[in-house]
């Protein structure tokens, strides 16, 4: 492991290498901070910024960091593979890398997204949902939009044209129920749409961005705001302390709880869970905002991994190498959004130590 003398930005902005990751089967440590540098790491991910932000396409190739500037590897890694392959075949690679199989009925946790967001495209997506003969699962929001009702939702859903693709199921249509929160500081249950007690097997399928109020949005944001109903949406929001009212908690509390409820989905599904990560359209904004800031960095590639703890920190650190993530690291630092991975950790969600395996080598 790392010793903790700089923080991630010094240390990732600095030596442009690729925090807590291993590219090619080299690892490094857990990458909160380093004071180590690594003088051929400076052409990580430097090909990417001549790439095109778009929902199908290749991003640059990455150069391998050298895995003896920061330590050897640990048996307590998580693996999370990655390819720059923004393709159908190249999500249907990496979720096969992950070596899972769906058991019973199926569902698909994304965004639906507001009609003129980067929400993940039908045809981006169809295949792997397809295939895995999944439902689309979506909760009501908790703001106006246009997706806070179940009929509108759903309007939204063929709009964008997922309802051509799957059923689309709004998991709190007919209610909500409340899942346990095991050791939470800020929460004890966490609401979710009733709905979910219908799927034996989850796989989130994220868009990987900026957020306006969580600083980035990943796995982790897609099974708690995203899992919770409407109701449950204020009670994380408010940090535990309403069901009717978004609140006014501390930022981290807000952080926290949104981990708190994360973990409650995750242990609701126990190992019927996995988790794949898509890095394009890389707005500071997220798929709620009908009018998002164009993304001013290209593309990355597509992240999978039974641990959202780790393939949240792998897009962030992957965020924080490339040249040109300045928009996108501000948006993260403003809000402090990586404080939802060190809770998660401590939670025993997962680890923010990885192994980060290149499907395109």
């Amino acid at each position: 492991m790392i010793d903790n003398t700089f923080g991630r930005r010094d240390f990732l902005k600095g030596a442009a290498i690729v925090g807590g990751a291993a590219i090619a089967g080299m690892t490094l440590g857990a990458c909160s901070s380093s004071a180590s540098q690594n003088a051929n790491a400076e052409n990580t991910l430097a090909d990417m910024e001549t790439a095109e932000p778009n929902q199908t396409n290749t991003a640059s190739e990455a150069t391998a960091p050298d895995a003896s500037a920061t330590g050897g590897s640990s048996s307590n890694d998580a693996l999370v593979y990655f390819t720059r392959d923004i393709s159908p075949e190249g999500l249907a690679r990496a979720f096969k890398a992950l070596g899972v199989t769906p058991v019973g009925n199926a569902a698909v946790k994304l965004s639906t997204g507001e009609p003129g967001s980067n929400f993940l495209r039908p045809e981006l997506i169809a295949d792997l949902v397809q295939g895995l003969n999944a439902t689309i699962v979506e909760c009501n929001t908790a703001y106006g939009g246009q997706r806070s009702s179940t009929d509108r939702h759903l309007q939204v859903a063929a709009n964008n044209g997922f309802t051509a693709i799957a059923d689309v199921d709004i998991m709190d249509a007919d209610g909500d129920m409340s899942i346990p929160v095991a050791n939470g500081v800020h929460l004890s249950e966490d609401i979710v749409g009733d709905h979910l007690a219908n799927y034996d097997w989850m796989l989130s399928l994220a868009h990987f961005k900026g957020h306006a109020m969580g600083g980035f949005g990943g796995a982790l944001k897609n099974i708690s705001i995203g899992v919770a109903s409407s109701t449950g949406k204020m009670l994380i929001h408010s940090a535990g302390t309403s069901t009717n009212s978004w609140g006014s908690p501390a930022q981290d509390d807000f952080l926290e709880s949104m981990a708190e409820a994360a973990s409650a989905v995750k242990d609701y599904m126990g190992e019927n869970i996995a988790f794949v990560n898509v890095m394009n359209r890389l707005s500071v904004d997220c798929d709620c905002d009908s009018h998002p800031a164009e993304p001013q960095m290209a593309d990355i590639g597509i992240l999978a991994s039974l641990d959202p703890v780790a393939l949240d920190t792998a897009c962030v650190d992957l965020v924080y190498a490339a040249p040109d993530g300045e928009a996108l690291i501000r948006r993260m630092e403003s809000l402090d959004g990586p404080h939802i991975l060190d809770h998660a950790e401590a939670l025993g969600m997962g680890t923010k130590s990885y192994e980060l395996i290149d499907l395109d080598a």
